[in-house]
């Protein structure tokens, strides 16, 4: 077998080399729009372009720790961010249409206890309440229909149809019932994660096999004891599933919901109403402040699935 050739480059320098240009580049006065952007800004942009791809794709060619799949992750969102930046700013594109991620970033910051008072009022109340309430809902669902099947032909199709209940055509029923508050957004967001938890939980409770189930049923086990020793073992990899999906769901949900009727904050209320004004820049802002919410929230449910779904073929390759 041969041996394959050391690099020349070292992966380290592939990556860090590019960025130090680029940063060099932005002083370019091209870059700056303090002039005509010409065949030179384009050839060295696209030789930046060239050279991020390579020290992405080194990255990505990098096998083993997970940590390397982050960091790549991380250095191609750094460079998307760039060249928004760069071109942006060269083409003079006007802040109604796509406003620079630096006017962004200024935006975040001297908006900072708007967006985080919105914070609280869509994902600490709304997200976070109606997230709890709908996954629970649904696992006490699915533990039910599981344990007395003649509820499945009953609350299975009513189940079903929650998840075809249009968002804009609730969201205003829920805010005449709860009220502007949190409230509403809360049931909104209860109605979109219910089914999905239900419906993976279920799932998750028929994929034990049934040779496991006949030697629980040998040893007299339980309902109980089957259900907590091998049937919800079996479905924490379903289950977990369901919460990253309805992580996104009731973001979407508390956000979209804000629209239709809300108190004077909220990530929603704040994108709606910053849009009619044409303050893009605030509008992206807190377009930021979702996504940032998101991505945490997803990322914190990854690392719960290593901890107690370590045994999952899915999970266990990962390091």
């Amino acid at each position: 077998m041969t041996a394959r050739p050391a690099q020349r480059v070292p992966t380290w320098l592939l990556v860090l080399l590019p960025m130090g240009l680029a940063a060099l580049w932005l002083m370019a006065p091209a870059s700056r729009a303090e002039a005509p952007v010409d065949t030179t800004f384009w050839l060295g942009t696209l030789v930046l372009g060239a050279l991020a791809v390579a020290g992405i794709r080194r990255l990505a060619g990098l096998e083993g720790r997970q940590v390397y799949a982050t960091l790549t992750a991380a250095v191609f969102g750094v460079w998307v961010v760039y060249f928004w930046q760069l071109l942006t700013v060269a083409l003079e594109v006007p802040q109604v249409l796509l406003p620079a991620p630096w006017l962004i970033l200024q935006s975040l910051l001297d908006e900072l206890p708007r967006l985080g008072n919105d914070f609280l009022q869509t994902v600490v109340k709304a997200v976070l309440i109606g997230w709890t309430l709908g996954c629970s809902l649904g696992f006490l669902v699915a533990i039910a229909i599981d344990r007395l099947p003649f509820l499945q032909r009953g609350l299975l199709p009513i189940a079903s149809l929650t998840s075809t209940i249009p968002l804009v055509g609730v969201a205003p029923i829920a805010v005449m019932w709860f009220g502007f508050d949190w409230p509403s957004k809360a049931a909104v967001v209860v109605l979109m994660t219910f089914f999905p938890m239900l419906v993976s939980t279920l799932a998750g409770l028929q994929a034990s096999s049934r040779l496991e189930r006949e030697l629980m049923h040998s040893y007299a086990a339980s309902y109980g004891r089957t259900l907590w020793s091998l049937r919800l073992p079996v479905a924490v990899p379903f289950m977990i599933g369901a919460l990253k999906v309805n992580a996104t769901l009731a973001l979407i949900g508390a956000i979209v919901a804000e629209f239709f009727g809300s108190p004077t904050s909220g990530l929603g209320f704040r994108i709606s109403t910053e849009a009619t004004k044409m303050n893009m820049t605030l509008v992206w802002a807190a377009v930021v402040v979702a996504a940032v919410a998101g991505s945490v929230a997803y990322a914190l449910l990854v690392a719960l699935e290593r901890r107690i779904a370590f045994w999952h073929p899915s999970v266990r390759g990962k390091k």
